[in-house]
């Protein structure tokens, strides 16, 4: 197994969100909106910071999780004291989704690995927490393998989580590679969460990973506090409108837009917003309401009814995990750095928060090809136009500038302006016009130089413009389209060598060469 990996700055490879840039540099004003710094001092502080007293809780209902499933070690690892879990969580994308995805998980392991050997006296956990009542069913129901877009078609509503996932076994069979672990995920059970907790332990359950369900009556009792203050008091709303204010005085865009009450009801083929009005809870698009007294006894008698939208989730996964980080891509990081408040309100520890490790995979196909173009990674992030024009003035045996030419004829009119005050000053204008026109004149030749010997680079510039497809299909970002399939079916150590490259504390981008 080999592989290398090339660190670039993220300022040289996409436009990601200024707050995300302005976060992982360090920016001193953004300080008030977290805690601790991604770095082993700061875990050093959070480790002491973090307070959590639930364990009996959350380890019996992981267990009856993975009931159908090998129970992970580390499932008894955290009734100890000394044992802090480190999460990442997306949606439960079909096949995995993104390459991301994985990366995401590749990256909270090895920062459970790295503390471990920071700190050998405590457990640290990996965790991937599964976004099963999330309702928004088209954003994980395509993946991109090889070029191609698949989708599960199903009429089914409500949390994806609950929905059978049996369907999916017809794309499946669609596929010329077959891969066992999905198979046997998607035909074993009857629900997609515990398809996703089944395939996610057959990868990623040697490296200690534990997956999470919050769709649980006995997690969201420990939640039910929150959710009966987010119904009577209406508080989220307030600490993120405060943290929102904060956030456009630095010039920066927030990300979260809160709801009055920022909860779903949640039943068998259901999740719908909560609203108050004339002092009933309504459940949209539905004929449900409810008495504030019957609000209250269904938060505290069926709390799994109860659904947390963007605003609240990740405070309820801090409520019920000993978490000390959580792993996200860009657009996360920047919703989260608008929560603090909202953590302080209710007493909660904020989590450290670290960019996921980000990277364009390069094959070695792909590399040969890169090679013989003589262009590199970085080049490749430049923009279309600029990409042609840096490989034209690279290659080029001809000189493709007029600077000098440009110089020389400056030279000349300052001589004739010279010459032109000696005899009438009021020429100096008339001169200065034609000047320009002159240079705009010689700027235009120069375009069109320039163009003629592009032209003669069209085979180039075809195979350049077709390497660069294949690495930002559609224009995307590789990771945010293809799908891991796409390395692993041909490389089944794949996703040993992301494992080998990435470094979770290391900010840069990668650029991995398998």
């Amino acid at each position: 197994m080999q592989s290398d990996v090339q660190k670039l700055p993220f300022e040289q490879v996409a436009n990601f969100p200024k707050l995300f840039l302005d976060y992982v540099n360090g920016n001193a004003e953004l300080k008030p909106l977290y805690g601790h710094f991604p770095t082993v001092d700061g875990f050093k502080e959070q480790l002491k910071l973090k307070k959590f007293s639930h364990r009996a809780v959350l380890t019996d209902a992981l267990k009856r999780q993975y009931a159908r499933t090998e129970n992970p070690p580390a499932l008894d690892q955290l009734l100890l004291e000394n044992t802090f879990t480190v999460t990442t969580g997306h949606q439960l994308n079909i096949f995995t989704g993104p390459l991301y995805v994985i990366y995401k998980i590749v990256s909270t392991i090895n920062l459970a690995g790295r503390l471990k050997a920071a700190f050998p006296e405590y457990n640290f956990v990996p965790v991937y927490w599964m976004a099963t009542e999330d309702h928004d069913f088209a954003e994980i129901a395509s993946f991109h393998l090889f070029g191609q877009k698949y989708t599960w078609e199903t009429g089914q509503k409500g949390a994806v989580g609950e929905m059978n996932p049996e369907a999916i076994l017809k794309i499946f069979e669609e596929l010329k590679d077959k891969p066992e672990v999905f198979r046997k995920a998607y035909s074993e059970n009857t629900t997609l969460a515990g398809a996703v907790r089944q395939y996610m332990h057959a990868l990623f359950g040697k490296h200690g990973l534990v997956c999470v369900d919050g769709n649980d009556r006995e997690l969201k009792r420990l939640f039910a506090p929150v959710m009966l203050d987010e119904l009577q008091h209406q508080s989220v709303k307030k600490e993120l409108d405060k943290n929102a204010g904060m956030l456009e005085k630095l010039g920066y865009k927030p990300q979260i837009h809160p709801r009055e009450i920022n909860l779903f009801y949640k039943d068998a083929g259901l999740r719908e917003r909560i609203e108050l009005r004339d002092g009933r809870y309504h459940v949209l698009d539905t004929d449900l309401q409810f008495s504030p007294e019957e609000m209250k006894t269904l938060a505290e008698e069926q709390p799994e009814k109860i659904s947390p939208n963007v605003a609240l989730r990740p405070l309820y996964q801090e409520t019920i995990l000993p978490n000390l980080a959580y792993l996200g891509g860009p657009s996360e990081l920047a919703y989260w750095l608008q929560l603090k408040g909202v953590f302080e309100h209710y007493g909660v520890a904020f989590p450290i928060l670290l960019p996921r490790n980000l990277a364009l995979v390069i094959n070695g196909g792909l590399k040969k090809r890169m090679d013989k173009l003589g262009v590199t990674a970085e080049e490749l992030y430049l923009e279309d136009t600029a990409l042609k024009k840096a490989f034209v003035e690279k290659n080029s045996e001809n000189s493709l500038t007029l600077k000098s030419e440009e110089a020389a004829l400056s030279e000349v009119f300052a001589a004739i302006v010279q010459k032109a005050l000696e005899v009438d000053p009021t020429l100096e204008g008339a001169i200065e016009a034609e000047k320009t026109k002159t240079l705009k004149s010689i700027s235009n030749l120069e375009a069109r130089i320039k163009k003629a010997e592009e032209r003669k680079f069209d085979t180039s510039i075809g195979q350049l413009m077709g390497l660069k497809e294949k690495l930002f299909p559609g224009g995307s970002q590789q990771e945010r389209k293809d799908n891991f399939l796409n390395f692993y079916l041909n490389d089944p150590e794949f996703i040993d060598k992301v494992f080998a490259v990435f470094d979770p504390l290391d900010l840069r981008f990668n650029v991995v060469y398998v």
